[in-house]
């Protein structure tokens, strides 16, 4: 995997190979990026379901001013330290389930401008996790919320709470980019 755009473009990051997950393919991530850009220098990130750590690296390259990386597996919190250490940056990292990753921030009083929500496909984590994100008030004011699955069925989005900016199909793949509403 490389970094496409922004001040580490054409470096390479490291990726593992577990069950369960796949890095967000390059011209998926290109495209992705290309939509964002305006949105994400200075802003606060969370990647939810990091893995490598291959989007939220992708927004610090874009100058984002802070990406919080969660995982609940070990291997890809180290496969994280390991990338964003070569780019001699320090970002907080938690191997942490997601709704505990959550919590937590609730009680850091911790809020987000993009949340980029990978999770595995064969689950309902990105359901659950935009709740959540609500419930908690996790989220600043018009916050993007970026989704990849591979079935719109499972972007389930409470429609009140977001409003769908962007829509795409890549392959088997889909990206629902979601604002929060202004309440």
């Amino acid at each position: 995997m490389r970094i496409i755009q922004g001040k580490y473009k054409g470096r390479k990051i490291e990726g593992f190979q577990l069950e369960g997950t796949r890095p967000t393919m390059e011209r998926v991530k290109e495209s992705l990026f290309a939509i964002l850009q305006e949105n994400i220098p200075n802003r606060v990130c969370l990647d939810l379901f990091a893995g490598s750590g291959n989007l939220g690296i992708e927004a610090l390259s874009m100058n984002a001013h802070e990406v919080v990386f969660v995982d609940q597996k070990k291997e890809a919190t180290k496969t994280i330290e390991k990338n964003l250490k070569q780019f001699n940056i320090v970002a907080p990292i938690y191997t942490l389930d997601y709704l505990k990753a959550l919590d937590l921030f609730k009680q850091q009083q911790k809020k987000f401008d993009i949340v980029f929500l990978d999770p595995p496909y064969q689950t309902d984590y990105i359901e659950k996790s935009l709740t959540k994100l609500l419930e908690l008030d996790l989220l600043n004011q018009e916050a993007l919320v970026v989704c990849e699955s591979d079935s719109l069925d499972k972007i389930t989005v409470p429609f009140e709470a977001y409003q769908i900016v962007k829509e795409k199909k890549y392959g088997d793949k889909y990206i629902r980019i979601l604002k929060k509403m202004v309440q």
